[in-house]
């Protein structure tokens, strides 16, 4: 392979094609059905489908074989389907192939976008297009074609290939698994599945998501009165609802620490990934906290940076994401309230099982009301985490390799703090697979927030890597060296909504 010429077909397609296809994507509101129920009557995502059709229409008119397909199952979300047979004179076995995963629906607005950007007007600056949906993840279909393109450009065998494209990703993913169900005699047997909806700690490397955390949650509701009265009558007399409800946290979470302490919502981490999230944060630095928009005087909550990784990936946490019965500062008058209410969002290690985690902290919380208290939480989510399978040695060896050649650098692995249910999902359903999940969301990149950019330069090297690896895939199953199954039906659910 020659490193070099690989890196100009790609940068070459990127810089007269690629950027421009995604600007024009980027000015599609096509949001996550979560998002916009009336997607079908708006047809954004059409729009978009049709946008990334077009474009890969004519580009796999070079790859002989190749078919694209729009899927559309009745009441779902569209799929855009890419079939790439192996390239002629392939010695890879016949029922092997590599599926290649990315989605083109988006997350809504936001506000905060910065004087002169917008989520639905695409701006270049140097080396960032901003707009929302360039890096998550409108980008996975041109990149995975692109890296195809330039192993045919140059000659080099590949196994055949499958890209799927889904859109519903952001609303959890729903419509994916009845999609693969749908297609598992045309998928066949993957051996590897790529997926290029994932992170990186720095633009400078390769990075490779080896873990997901699950999550759990709900709302924590405390009543002590069937109304307000005045706090100056009842307080010292009535318990604050507040404070009860204050009570209660502290059964799951120390609140000095932020430590879950509780051994069934802990799970052991493995030695691999302990000395993964060290190497990870020696090549982070201080990044491993400093990319977070710190107030002056704040600081991270410890000073061990390997420490930090692990529990942003390992560790359960508890974060409150709203609350109800407190009124707004303006209209908070001297009056003890008769009830507090919290949504709790608590992130679970990659290996516990969500479901029991979510019903064992149901139990914890609604055990024993203080004072006789009304105590519910009611439990609107419980999802399990993914840990993937350690890497082959085929595989690690191509990922080293194809990442020196791209990045000029190692490559880098860790645990990403939340919840992609696709990848649980895709993880059920090829159970013997090997995974390269990475993505080009590093710091600042803010998917999902204000601000959102694809770092191009990124893109490319991305693609380069992913055509290196599809190389070797092939190299290692004319070895033998590789093992796939066909989809394995059914499926249970992961996660409600994205991260």
């Amino acid at each position: 392979m020659d490193s070099q010429r690989l890196a100009r077909q790609i940068g070459g397609l990127w810089d007269d094609e690629i950027v421009a296809q995604l600007s024009e994507y980027i000015r599609i509101p096509n949001k996550s059905p979560m998002f916009d129920p009336d997607w079908v009557a708006h047809g954004y995502m059409d729009a978009a489908v049709a946008l990334l059709e077009r474009w890969a229409r004519r580009k796999i008119n070079a790859l002989p074989g190749a078919t694209l397909e729009v899927v559309r199952l009745p009441g779902r979300t569209p799929l855009i389907c890419i079939e790439v047979p192996a390239s002629a004179g392939a010695q890879a076995r016949s029922d092997d192939c590599v599926l290649l995963y990315g989605h083109l629906d988006k997350q809504p607005e936001m506000t905060g976008w910065s004087a002169g950007l917008d989520p639905w007007q695409p701006v270049l600056r140097g080396d960032r297009l901003y707009g929302r949906g360039g890096a998550d993840d409108g980008y996975a279909l041109f990149g995975a074609l692109a890296a195809l393109l330039a192993l045919h450009g140059q000659g080099l065998p590949y196994a055949r290939c499958v890209i799927l494209i889904e859109a519903c990703e952001e609303s959890g993913s729903y419509d994916l698994p009845f999609y693969v169900d749908h297609l598992a005699a045309r998928i066949g047997q993957p051996s590897l599945v790529v997926c290029l909806d994932s992170g990186c700690g720095n633009y400078e490397q390769l990075w490779l998501t080896t873990s997901l955390r699950g999550m759990t949650g709900g709302i924590l509701r405390v009543d002590v009165l069937s109304e307000g009265v005045h706090s100056g009558d009842a307080s010292g007399v009535v318990p604050s609802s507040f404070r009860l409800l204050r009570q209660l946290l502290s059964r799951i979470e120390d609140e000095r620490s932020g430590m879950i302490s509780d051994p069934v919502l802990n799970a052991e981490v493995p030695a691999a990934r302990r000395a993964q999230a060290q190497a990870a944060a020696q090549a982070l630095g201080a990044a491993v906290y400093d990319k977070f928009p710190w107030l002056p005087g704040m600081q991270p909550i410890a000073s061990d940076l390997t420490e930090l990784v692990l529990n942003r990936t390992w560790r359960p946490q508890l974060a409150v994401t709203g609350a109800e019965g407190l009124p707004a500062l303006g209209s908070a008058g001297n009056v003890l309230r008769p009830y507090t209410a919290l949504k709790l969002s608590l992130r679970l290690p990659p290996t516990l099982d969500g479901a029991h985690a979510g019903e064992y902290v149901k139990q914890v919380l609604e055990r024993d009301p203080p004072y006789g208290c009304k105590v519910s939480f009611e439990l609107e989510k419980a999802s399990s985490g993914w840990n993937a399978p350690a890497l082959k040695p085929w595989l690690s060896a191509a990922v080293d390799q194809a990442a020196r050649a791209a990045f000029g650098a190692p490559p880098a692995y860790m645990g990403e703090g939340g919840s992609i249910p696709f990848m649980g999902m895709l993880g059920e359903k090829f159970p013997d697979a090997q995974f390269l999940i990475t993505g080009v969301l590093g710091p600042h990149s803010n998917a999902h927030g204000p601000n959102e950019f694809l770092h191009i330069p990124t893109g490319k090297r991305v693609s380069q890597a992913v055509a290196g690896v599809i190389a070797a895939h092939h190299d290692a199953s004319a070895q033998g060296l590789t093992a796939g199954s066909a989809a394995r039906a059914g499926h249970r659910a992961h996660a409600d909504g994205c991260c």
